[in-house]
């Protein structure tokens, strides 16, 4: 999507113009008002000229409904149109913008920026642009006006107008500092929010929803607190600007009184110059208050432009096709947070179509290595190798159609089974789906669900238990039959029944010639794998096969023992 979101359409443009004409038509019933006026202060009223007004007022009117209907709803659709194509775009950019960016700003930065953000801007387009384009040809109409009637009086309105210059200056100041203040607030808000309805179910069980509550409340209360200093550094700055544009009705009717009591302009002019002050203020202060806003909404545009720019995933498109599927580490780096270093040169092999298995203490870096293979992050130094070719300089969407993935966390959308299972390739037939879910031992539960495959798994995959949604997950991993398999701790947190069907599902997952990479619990499970890794402070310890790493009486050999002492 190569093509600028923000780019507005002929549409847009057409209502805008169309704006300006309906504040020029506006004007036209001043201009009427004035001749009528005349007419009944020299007593020249009569049927023929009242009626010729009146179609001249109709006519105007009837131009007016035409030209805002056209205008207004050329506005609406050509500034909806430019918000759908922000969204598009956005969705399609957030699945560009590397993972690693999600873990260092708020979730909430993004949430906000596609929904209210967008939504601002959209109003931007929609209507304040146009009441400003309008109010502002009125105003210029009314001004010009004034002057043909007396050219004193035009002078004096323009001169007014020119009062809102140092107060929209002021007025952008306190936008600039309060309403972004106001915004990045309301982000960090957002994303306490998330948070607490996420975890809600966690909090309660722990018994700390009321402490997490109060989090949330005190985030609102920020929010709460930044709204009333915007508000409160606003609203004095318009007050005073109101002030000074209501002040030009007294000095025009003083200055316009001189040449009316003179015989140099009539009674009817001079009445009509006194009105257009109070008009105009009214309008001011629309057009000041439509600035200002703009100026807040600028705020959301900057914040999407800011999203559009943002760095994306580099690396090259082309398929990334190898021969071999061995995996190497060389000398890797890696941190998560600068000067936080998580992998410290770090070096093994995987080799081709063998079972590597990870073990290690928590926290210690093993799904680290995961996500390393898999290029939702990158390395900081070194290389990562597969099949001999480098993946540095290859699209991380690329690298990943080499690789099927279960994790412990499995996500699931709000969609039927059979959909969810799909996911893993979109061109699947229904047969092979059904023959995975027989592969992964899921096919059972879900035909005694009373819909089947079609059945709902509810947003993610709260109708299911644990140990279904890890099956419907390697069901995936087996429709989906990448030559590289990654499994994070697939048996984790599970009872004891549905440990033994995910079990059973992964060794059917494993007869295939893969190349697997296994991060277990519990060594057990892994100790008929090809080669076992010991990763213990963001460093490979060990490194063999059970009975070798037994041997070494290291590190491995006192997780086995502990781990022997306590099934007994």
């Amino acid at each position: 999507m190569n093509e600028n979101p923000m780019k507005k359409n002929s549409r847009f443009y057409v209502g805008m113009v169309l704006n300006v004409v309906e504040g020029i038509l506006s004007g036209f019933n001043f201009l009427l008002l004035y001749e009528v006026m005349k007419m009944l202060w020299n007593r020249t009223a009569d049927m023929p000229s009242l009626f010729r007004l009146t179609a001249i007022l109709g006519i105007a009117f009837a131009a007016r409904i035409i030209v805002y209907s056209i205008g207004y709803t050329d506005s609406q659709i050509g500034g909806a149109a430019v918000s759908n194509k922000i969204r598009l775009y956005l969705g399609d950019k957030i699945k560009r913008i590397p993972l690693s960016r999600f873990t260092q700003g708020q979730t909430g930065q993004y949430i906000n920026i596609v929904t209210s953000d967008v939504n601002g801007y959209e109003k931007i387009l929609t209507h304040t642009i146009g009441d400003l384009v309008k109010h502002i040809a009125f105003c210029l109409m009314m001004i010009i006006w004034a002057g043909t009637i007396w050219l004193p009086g035009g002078i004096i309105l323009a001169c007014v107008e020119l009062v809102l210059v140092p107060f929209l200056w002021l007025t952008f100041r306190v936008v600039k500092k309060y309403g972004t203040q106001k915004n990045e607030v309301a982000a960090e808000t957002v994303s306490s929010i998330v948070e607490y309805v996420s975890g809600i179910q966690t909090f309660l069980a722990y018994g700390v929803g009321g402490t997490k509550n109060k989090t949330v409340i005190s985030s609102m209360k920020n929010y709460s607190d930044a709204s009333y200093d915007y508000e409160k550094h606003g609203i004095p700055t318009n007050a005073i600007q109101c002030i000074f544009l209501w002040a030009g009705l007294p000095i025009m009717v003083w200055a316009a009184s001189r040449p009316m009591l003179a015989g140099e302009l009539d009674s009817v002019s001079y009445l009509l110059i006194c009105m257009l002050p109070m008009l105009l203020a009214k309008l001011s202060d629309s057009i000041s208050r439509n600035l200002m806003s703009y100026k807040n909404l600028k705020i959301s545009k900057d914040k999407i432009m800011a999203a559009i720019n943002e760095e994306e995933e580099k690396g090259s498109m082309k398929p990334f096709v190898t021969y071999s599927h061995e995996i190497t580490f060389q000398d890797v780096d890696f941190s998560y947070v600068p000067g936080e270093p998580v992998m410290k040169n770090i070096s093994f092999t995987v080799p081709d179509q063998k079972l590597t298995a990870i073990v290690g203490d928590s926290g210690s870096g093993k799904s680290t290595i995961l996500n390393l293979i898999s290029k939702y992050y990158k390395a900081s130094g070194g290389k990562i190798i597969i099949g001999g070719k480098s993946t540095d300089k290859v699209a991380a969407e690329r690298v990943l159609e080499q690789i099927s993935m279960v994790d412990q966390d499995v996500f699931l959308f709000d969609d039927t089974i059979r959909d969810n299972i799909r996911y893993a390739r979109p061109d699947a037939a229904d047969a092979e789906i059904e023959a995975a879910c027989r592969e992964a031992n899921c096919d059972t539960f879900i035909c005694k669900m009373e819909k089947g495959y079609e059945t709902p798994a509810g947003e993610n995959g709260n109708m299911l238990s644990g140990g279904e949604r890890q099956r419907l997950s390697i069901a995936r991993a087996i429709l989906k039959d990448s030559p590289i398999l990654l499994l994070d701790e697939a048996t984790a947190s599970l009872d004891i029944e549905n440990e033994l069907a995910v079990k059973q599902a992964i060794a059917n997952l494993l007869q295939a010639k893969k190349t697997v990479i296994m991060i277990a619990h519990t060594l057990s499970i892994v100790k008929n794998a090809d080669q076992i890794l010991v990763v213990s402070d963001g460093k490979i310890a060990e490194s063999g096969t059970h009975e070798n790493l037994l041997k070494k009486n290291g590190k491995y050999a006192a997780m086995w023992n502990a781990e022997q002492k306590l099934s007994t």
